[in-house]
């Protein structure tokens, strides 16, 4: 009896992405005789807001907000 892929698993992949992140870096050339004709440079990331964040503090992207407040003027 084969055994049937269910949605939980599917539901666990897409989760196990989103939590870790995944990056796909990719680099395409096309030329004729010699010639370059197109080149195409791709980074795609596939993460949860909540992991890149978590990224993008750790690399230091992001700027951490500020404790003063700003008195507003008329």
């Amino acid at each position: 009896m084969a055994k049937s892929v269910d949605a939980s698993s599917l539901a666990e992949v897409v989760d196990r992405i989103l939590e870790k992140g995944i990056v796909i870096d990719a680099y395409v050339r096309l030329a004729l005789v010699g010639i370059e004709l197109l080149a195409i440079e791709a980074r795609v990331v596939i993460a949860s807001v909540e992991t890149w964040l978590k990224y993008a503090e750790a690399v230091g992207l992001t700027v951490p907000p500020t404790t003063e407040r700003v008195p507003l003027t008329a």
